[in-house]
């Protein structure tokens, strides 16, 4: 496989642009799953409290082998441990069932605006990045009023934003918002779930260049400039989804994939969410 390229996030880290989601993947399943991952050459692992299954990645973590400044960790702080003191708290559990003395990236995972907690929360988090104890931070889920508040606020821009985005959800202005900001776009359910991976365009581009729906979708959220993170716990979909670097899309199929773009959300709307 060739080479995963790297994203330099705007505190000067380097993060791979292609990794290894674990959503949804039972703990017992996700030591296996990771160290597949790792096998097929990935480098970054992204979960998250609320998954149930950091105990699962950092066991493969500690069996790999693979030394500890060459992997890129994230995780996420989950609703219900938002505020200040709580997000410390929070943080401190995840490293210990992650087994590590430090995470690559710490992300507030929605911004249940309801709630109202997410500048204390940040605060946090600044903190954490301060201390050395996470290389970056950043946020999931936010929209652009979110960020223009917390921006108004926070000492420390936000590295990555990781949203839902695909060719069905491309979310074009937030995107702007990003590259204004110099705030990463980190995709999270890449192939909305596979919904669009029987499109005509998908299918047709991918008879073309004699690939798989899913790749090709893939390879478009690469040279757009996003970051992606595809999930499986199937060693050959693993495999798949990482040789996405032997081919290149045409500016007429990227123009393709991006006539798909109709609002189609497959999780929560983060308005709502709280």
């Amino acid at each position: 496989m060739t080479s995963i390229p790297d994203v330099t996030l705007n505190n000067g880290v380097t993060m791979p642009q292609l990794g290894f989601g674990v959503f949804q993947v039972p703990d017992e399943e996700t030591t296996a799953a990771v160290a597949g991952a790792l096998r097929a050459g990935y480098r970054s692992i992204d979960t998250a409290a609320i998954y149930g299954n950091e105990r699962g990645v950092g066991q493969a973590l500690a069996d790999s082998g693979i030394a500890r400044d060459e992997l890129f960790v994230t995780t996420k702080l989950w609703n219900s441990e938002q505020g200040y003191d709580s997000t410390l708290a929070a943080f401190d559990a995840s490293l210990d069932r992650l087994g590590l003395d430090h995470v690559d990236l710490y992300l507030i995972h929605w911004p249940t605006p309801a709630r109202d907690l997410y500048l204390d929360t940040w605060r946090a988090l600044e903190k954490l990045y301060a201390d050395g104890r996470t290389r970056a931070i950043g946020v999931s889920n936010f929209q652009p009023a979110h960020l223009e508040r917390l921006l108004g606020a926070a000492s420390v821009v936000p590295a990555v934003n990781q949203i839902e985005l695909h060719p069905g959800l491309q979310q074009a202005e937030l995107r702007e918002f990003h590259a204004r900001h110099g705030i990463v776009t980190e995709a999270w359910s890449p192939l909305a779930q596979g919904a669009v991976l029987k499109d005509d365009a998908v299918t047709a581009i991918a008879a073309e260049h004699g690939r798989t729906p899913a790749q090709v979708v893939l390879r478009w959220h690469l040279q757009i400039g996003n970051v992606v993170i595809p999930k499986s716990v199937t060693d050959a979909r693993i495999r798949e989804n990482a040789d996405v670097f032997g081919f290149e899309l045409s500016p007429q199929e990227i123009d393709a994939l991006t006539a798909l773009d109709r609002g189609m959300r497959t999780g929560p709307d983060p308005d709502t969410l709280n």
